[in-house]
């Protein structure tokens, strides 16, 4: 049963969100497999929303756990996501399968990180991005999105850095106007920061995508970046994790990362 609450305030917040998303009351109505002279009356506070109403207009609204819990929580109901720590037991066996994953990609860099960019895991090829790095940037919880830009992260290593960290801020911003985070607001206008004056150039593309040209001791790197993130997740934390992996773009570059990983075991 809801608690005591003020059925304007799910309105409000469900109306908010159809703006954001440019969905009419109608066609999110049929989303939710309801109609639209009801969600008019939810909307106006004339009638209370059940909870599996809340749960559907939230899931067709695109909105993430946290922002579903939120959902519930303004229209009086309790939340319906856990949301665990990265230790604790409930995680644990898929905290174990994703530092596999990582392990796996090797020799290429791969991570995990959170919502804000911050790493949780990382393998051993990371080093690549990190070497040289300010100990400063590299201080837990490292945040991969300004390592990757900052003049005294990898920023100053990044042959392309105007194209490449265009891409980068725009990832970003894209994440914050779907899902508003003030934090996320702030690191845009960080990261914004270090992007060079010049304008971009688009002569680097590969057709679909825009390579990371990454000066090293060993060579520059072309590498192509994948990210991946729990679709079907129903705790808060582990959705929220997304996997961030680095591939070669070309056969040179795979040779540098080989020859790089097998010193590394060598000298291990």
């Amino acid at each position: 049963m809801p608690t005591t609450t003020d059925p304007t305030r799910l309105g409000s917040e469900l109306r908010r969100w159809r703006d954001a998303r440019r969905v009419s009351q109608l066609e999110l109505a049929a989303r939710a497999g309801t109609t639209q002279r009801h969600l008019s009356f939810v909307e106006t506070g004339r009638s209370r929303a059940g909870r599996t109403l809340v749960l559907r207009l939230a899931e067709s609204l695109g909105l993430t756990l946290r922002e579903r819990n939120a959902l519930l929580a303004v229209a009086g109901y309790a939340p319906a996501f856990a949301e665990s720590t990265l230790d604790a037991p409930a995680l644990r066996p898929v905290v174990g399968v994703l530092r596999q994953v990582i392990a796996g990609h090797m020799p290429y860099p791969a991570l995990v990180a959170g919502p804000h960019g911050d790493v949780v895991a990382a393998n051993s090829a990371v080093e690549v991005l990190t070497g040289g790095a300010d100990p400063e940037l590299l201080a837990a919880p490292m945040n991969i999105w300004r390592l990757v830009l900052h003049p005294r992260g990898m920023g100053a290593r990044v042959a392309n850095l105007a194209e490449w960290g265009r891409h980068v801020v725009e990832g970003v911003r894209a994440r914050s106007l779907r899902h508003p985070d003030p934090r996320l607001d702030a690191l845009v206008d960080e990261l914004s920061g270090y992007l060079p004056a010049t304008p971009p150039s688009d002569r680097d593309y590969l057709g679909f995508a825009v390579p990371l040209r990454l000066h090293t001791a060993d060579g520059t790197l072309r590498l192509l970046t994948t990210l991946t993130s729990f679709a079907t997740a129903v705790d808060v934390t582990l959705a929220e994790l997304h996997l961030e992996a680095w591939l070669p773009a070309d056969q040179t570059t795979a040779d540098i990362l080989r020859r790089r990983a097998a010193t590394a075991r060598d000298d291990a």
